[in-house]
């Protein structure tokens, strides 16, 4: 076949009548091949003669959509100075737009000879090897459009796309665990019921499980090892790996939009499954290793010593961090975001270990070239961008820190209300100001409370009903002797390790998990649920189940043994906060009226009735407070300008002992009603007036509306 010149831009397999042009960066290369695969899996190489900034290239005609491919690169070999150039392997597009097969551990997928780092391997890769896939998609959106919701108006559910439907009953069978299986009404109305409105998924990227854990018998679940920022993971796809993922992707979004709910992507650009220098070769690191990899260059060796290599720089704990100072790197970062928001129609993204490619010759720098492109970009600017504000080194922590329009996972929201409902908190200080939208970490650079995403669990760590039922992580089954796994759970098993059949321990745990659940629905900022902890779902005390592909991590849909009194609770606490606006007001408390002669806008209640005091604050064993919000009128005016008047709140919280809890008797709020409550003794629709006393039990929340 006769390969024509082609063009360099853009980027990847690009099909056309015509040809289907091939375009790939690879600067010191010597040679570059497109392989093409037919479907038995024979390979014929055309080698690429254009060579154009850094870019090689050439069309092929005849090469039709469904069409697998990879690419080979010959070059200089030396590791140390970031060449690993080997004809031998059998490279992925790291512009792909979909990904056929799945990789195969065998030595071949290694650029060098096992044992021998320095010497390169001759083993041909191709037969362990996944392929690119030539995709042409004309999908028809129709009207599709973002729901665009404001930030204050948001609730995000954190999700797995297998993990959802695995074992849901409603789902037909045959699209369970897949794209289309979490498109269908089930799970969209029961999440729209449920109160939330956007949905973040574990990553979709197209990933692969490393190769120890694979030798162990696992796979990776969460899917924090992509390799291809384009392509959506295969596996998870019902209608086949040829280009079919990318349609049924955009299916979904579709649904979701249809539904009234964004789709939020977790993404990981810090780090790629190629791993450390003995990793396998599967795509970046036979094109150009020292671009795309921040590498550590030692200084100048000693008179007469030997020199050192240059080696891997590793702030992610995965064995490699991208280079995202490096043009081609930051350009692919931002290509692929784009390619996510115009073609697939996605409404954000998460970041995981953000900190790691804001670096700036390996410092930290909130100017980044990454950050500065993103704030700038016209679409990737208004479009829902989350940082988790942290990478695997000490230096990466940088919670409050990152610049408009991030916002952040706010992961001391988390540590502060686990501390205080198990009794641990030094009073109550802290739950105040993180209740309150935490002004300390986002107030002093102009950011809203919306800019913390508050969560109290997430997919790394325990599930809310392991955080009430075990003291201690038990991750046997990952294989590594319970050595992986966070130890700093801030957790309790109230008095027995795991499920117990004891009725009063089993109520706590249930009632705790209702009141972690309400404080952060009410909570300034913007909650995080992690799917299935509203239906006490439990790993069994694996607090890292990363490679636990199986009913350890996935949903359990039947009706027994579900909570349902924990999502009931979620669910009534989220439709106050959607009916309410002063339980998600964008502007930051003052603790000083609104309008002249009307009341704070913020008050805490001591349970005696009274305004707390500097003493009370000070006071280390204050397990109980009140956070009154007055709702005449509120801060924010309504799109028109015009004042906003709501009912206010008075939401109790206790984590302490039973309380005679005392009504203030003032112009605050005259008659109320209890609208939710994990307290027993109080029933919704339960009538108060102020100065009255009432019954506060022991670890429980009360939430009264103004009448």
């Amino acid at each position: 076949m006769t390969v024509w010149p082609g063009r360099n831009y853009p980027l990847g397999a690009t099909w056309a009548r015509e040809a289907t042009n091939f375009a790939v960066y690879a600067p010191a290369a010597e040679s570059v091949w497109v392989c093409v695969f037919d479907d038995d899996g024979n390979e014929v190489r055309h080698r690429l003669t254009e060579r154009s900034l850094g870019v090689w290239h050439g069309a092929l005609p005849g090469v039709a959509p469904g069409t697998r491919y990879g690419y080979r690169a010959a070059g200089p070999w030396d590791p140390a100075a970031g060449l690993r150039f080997n004809a031998a392997k059998l490279l992925l597009d790291p512009y792909g737009k979909a990904v056929s097969g799945d990789l195969v551990v065998d030595d071949a997928i290694f650029g060098y000879v096992i044992g021998d780092p320095a010497t390169m391997s001759d083993l041909d890769s191709a037969p362990f090897m996944p392929r690119s896939v030539v995709v042409y998609d004309d999908f028809q959106w129709g009207g599709d459009t973002s729901p665009r919701r404001r930030w204050r108006d948001t609730v995000i559910y954190e999700a797995h796309v297998k993990g959802m439907t695995a074992l849901h009953d409603r789902v037909p069978e045959e699209l369970r665990g897949t794209y289309a299986g979490l498109a269908t009404p089930a799970v969209t109305d029961y999440l729209r019921d449920l109160g939330v409105t956007a949905i973040e998924l574990l990553p979709i990227h197209q990933f692969f499980s490393e190769p120890a854990l694979s030798e162990r018998g696992l796979a990776n679940y969460w899917g924090y090892n992509s390799l291809c920022f384009f392509a959506p993971h295969n596996a998870y796809s019902q209608a086949g790996d040829r280009g079919q993922q990318v349609t049924e992707f955009k299916q979904m979004v579709k649904a979701f939009h249809e539904a009234g709910l964004e789709v939020i992507l977790d993404v990981v650009y810090n780090h790629t499954a190629e791993a450390g220098p003995r990793g396998p070769t599967l795509s970046f690191r036979g094109l150009d290793d020292r671009g795309y990899y921040q590498r550590v260059v030692p200084p100048p060796p000693v008179a007469g010593e030997e020199p050192m290599p240059v080696t891997y720089w590793d702030v992610t704990g995965c064995g490699n961090t991208v280079d995202s100072t490096h043009t081609q790197s930051l350009r692919l970062i931002l290509d692929s975001l784009r390619y996510w928001v115009n073609e697939m129609h996605v409404d954000g993204f998460r970041f995981d270990l953000m900190s790691a490619i804001t670096r700036t010759d390996q410092v930290v720098d909130m100017g980044s070239h990454l950050l500065t492109a993103i704030g700038q970009d016209p679409v990737l600017r208004h479009v829902k961008l989350i940082a988790e504000p942290w990478d695997a080194s000490m230096d990466g922590y940088r919670v409050g820190e990152f610049p408009p329009p991030w916002i952040e996972w706010n992961d001391q929201f988390r540590d502060t209300m686990r501390d205080f409902w198990r009794g641990q908190s030094a009073g109550v200080r802290t739950v105040a100001t993180r209740l309150a939208g935490s002004s300390d970490l986002y107030a002093d650079d102009g950011r809203s409370p919306y800019a913390s995403v508050n969560f109290v669990t997430a997919h790394d760590g325990f599930t809310l009903r392991d955080l009430v039922s075990y003291n201690s992580k038990h991750n046997e089954a990952n294989g590594e002797d319970n050595r992986d796994g966070t130890d700093n759970n801030r957790s309790w098993n109230y008095g027995v390790e795991g499920e117990t059949d004891d009725e009063s321990i089993i109520a706590l745990r249930r009632r705790q998990a209702a009141n972690l659940m309400a404080t952060l629905c009410f909570s300034s900022g913007v909650p995080m649920l992690t799917a299935g902890d509203e239906r006490g779902r439990t790993q069994g005390g694996n607090n890292n189940a990363y490679g636990q592909d199986n009913e350890t991590s996935w949903i359990d849909w039947r009706p027994d043994d579900a909570w349902l009194d924990v999502y009931e609770i979620t669910k009534a606490a989220l439709r106050l906060r959607r009916e309410h606006p002063v339980l998600r007001q964008r502007h930051w408390f003052e603790g000083r009226p609104t309008i002249k002669g009307g009341i704070k806008d913020l008050l805490w209640v001591h349970p005696a009735g009274r305004e707390m005091t500097t003493a009370d604050w000070n006071d280390d064993s204050v397990r109980t407070v009140g956070m009154f919000l007055n709702g005449a009128p509120l801060r924010s005016p309504d799109r028109r300008g015009a004042q906003v008047r709501d009912k206010s709140f008075m939401i109790w919280l206790n984590s302490g002992d039973d309380v005679e809890l005392v009504l203030p008797e003032n112009q605050w709020v005259h008659h109320g009603e209890v609208v939710l409550s994990t307290n027993p003794a109080l029933a919704l629709g339960t009538t108060v007036v102020a100065g009255e006393s009432l019954p506060l039990q022991s670890r429980s929340v009360l939430v009264l509306r103004e009448t």
